[in-house]
């Protein structure tokens, strides 16, 4: 007992030290982490994450090369394999901004990562945007208060690094993929009692999801490079479009090559 008190009180030493001075070096990173059970050097420098384990499972059985399991901590299951020859990792981030943000967080400070992709799904606000149409994330509002911690004078604006933004649309461009690029929303309800967010729409947001700002946040934080990529599965437009769990699983092959392509290009 004496030893795992021990344990647990340098972790969380560890721990508060990393948050204090986030965009400092780690002289021994501390892995594997309380939430991530890889050991370091695991994950690639880029990694693709979906909200959902069972998508992890399927992007790394049907698009990554002599996969190897490397968490499964929680459920949150984590491989590492090759695409087209480039080492790439895929990582479950769960659902909602505290997930995502201590699993991205984990990601960049302690295992090196450079770069992460979210994979997901979105509601569509636009009246251009159909099911399965993409959806990349430049910018996002938030109703959350994820970027509260850094004590800033003002509002933070969450956004997405360019470079990869970019070469996602080209990606886009080049299959002839139906979406759109800009803001979206990063709403903390999945049911909301109030509204509905599409009081949105008259900003120009595009469609709401549930990760992307405290993504986009930790990357600034840490100085690392992070994109949303999302494919439309429920529409508030053309509710009849709206697809079932099973599809969301599975029917997002346009969303996903162009991640896979855009991530391989950077690693």
């Amino acid at each position: 007992m004496e030893k795992s008190m021990n344990n647990l009180t340098e972790t969380t030493m560890v721990l508060t030290t990393a948050k204090k001075d986030a965009s400092a070096p780690t002289a021994k990173p501390l892995t594997p982490t309380p939430h991530i059970g890889a050991k370091n050097g695991d994950f690639a420098k880029t990694v693709l994450m979906p909200g959902d384990p069972m998508r992890a499972k399927f992007i790394a059985e049907n698009y990554l090369e002599n996969a190897k399991l490397v968490n499964e901590v929680r459920g949150a299951l984590g491989y590492t394999g090759f695409y087209k020859g480039k080492r790439i990792s895929v990582m479950t981030s769960g659902m909602g901004q505290p997930s995502m943000g201590i699993y991205s967080y984990e990601l960049f400070k302690f295992y090196g990562v450079e770069n992460v992709i979210r994979v997901g799904s979105c509601g569509g606000f636009d009246k251009d945007l159909h099911a399965k149409d993409v959806v990349i994330a430049l910018g996002v509002c938030t109703d959350g208060n994820y970027a509260k911690q850094y004590g800033l004078p003002g509002t933070f604006a969450p956004i997405a690094d360019f470079g990869l933004a970019k070469k996602a649309a080209e990606k886009c461009e080049e299959k002839g993929v139906n979406f759109k690029i800009g803001n979206v929303l990063c709403s903390d309800t999945f049911y909301n009692d109030g509204n509905s967010g599409l009081e949105w729409t008259k900003m120009g947001v595009l469609g709401v999801e549930m990760e992307s700002a405290a993504l986009y946040c930790n990357a600034a934080r840490l100085g690392k490079k992070s994109l949303c990529i999302c494919a439309v599965s429920d529409s508030y437009v053309y509710p009849e479009e709206n697809l079932s769990a099973t599809e969301r699983e599975r029917a997002f092959t346009n969303m996903l090559e162009i991640a896979l392509e855009t991530a391989y290009d950077v690693s």
